[in-house]
């Protein structure tokens, strides 16, 4: 079983898409709660960062079923970010893979844009410094464009679900075995990441975050069952087309190829690296 925990109203709303899900335990920290209960916890709402660092929840009896692994989101800008290091050092003996969601920050101002600064570069250097087992960059900014045509009613849905079922199929790989290929062991040193969307014609990326000197990537291509029993030249093409990648000593490429039954072939790709990304 995963543990996902949603901190914040937003974070807790990517979290939700979970619940439907047996693999998943779905831990709700926000100030909609009406009630605290066992899986969904009422934050208080302040005026200031410094109230919220200051009126950090003990949260040991809403933790006391946690499991040992735990997905963790949170939403850069929102007010409720800044519980965010106490929430965490409360999970500090757990495996946490942290997602990091983080907003168009061109229009941001004021204290969300100070909040969303600090919280972007804080929870990147924890994540360096190996206390959290990843942290994962998405940009909704990134995920509109590779999205066309988003409705402005469901908009945060329509990227909440590109989220949600990307992390599942991460999911799925990570406890399965593929058909051919071997995924790459990470660095212990390359903590911080983002995933990216494949097009099956040339394996081009659609990257969720643009991240700067990435030093391992590794692709997860998943292949309808009729193609992966006729089609006797699929593997070398696939991988002529990884090879011509940019690979070499600071940059290592790994693949994987699983069966899909939906009929649509579709993959996705993790990159990852050991530099802090800047605020831009």
């Amino acid at each position: 079983m995963i543990s996902i925990v949603g901190l914040g109203n937003a974070g807790s709303k990517i979290a939700k898409k979970f619940s439907d899900l047996p693999q998943y335990n779905v831990y709700c920290l926000n100030d909609g709660v009406k009630r605290t209960s066992k899986y969904n916890f009422r934050l208080k709402r302040f005026k200031t960062p410094e109230e919220y660092e200051e009126n950090i929840p003990d949260l040991k009896k809403f933790f006391k079923d946690i499991d040992d692994k735990v997905q963790f989101f949170i939403v850069g800008a929102s007010y409720s970010s800044n519980y965010a290091l106490g929430v965490l050092e409360q999970l500090k003996d757990k495996q946490i893979e942290l997602f990091y969601i983080r907003p168009d920050i061109e229009l941001l101002s004021g204290i969300p844009k100070l909040v969303e600064n600090a919280t972007f570069g804080v929870l990147q250097e924890y994540a360096r410094s190996g206390l959290f087992k990843s942290i994962t960059l998405i940009s909704n900014q990134k995920l509109e464009e590779m999205i066309p045509n988003i409705p402005i009613k469901g908009y945060y849905d329509v990227l909440n679900n590109t989220i949600h079922s990307t992390i599942h199929y991460m999911n799925y790989f990570e406890h399965n075995e593929p058909e051919i290929g071997v995924v790459a062991k990470p660095s212990e040193i390359c903590r911080i990441r983002t995933f990216g969307a494949l097009n099956m014609k040339d394996l081009e990326e659609k990257w969720f975050f643009d991240l700067d000197i990435d030093r391992e990537a590794c692709y997860y291509i998943c292949i309808n069952k009729e193609k992966l029993e006729t089609d006797g030249g699929l593997h070398k093409k696939l991988v002529d087309m990884l090879k011509q990648k940019s690979h070499n000593a600071f940059r290592k490429i790994s693949y994987a190829i699983y069966e899909t039954e939906t009929g649509k072939d579709f993959g996705f790709c993790v990159a990852r690296t050991n530099a802090i990304q800047e605020n831009s």
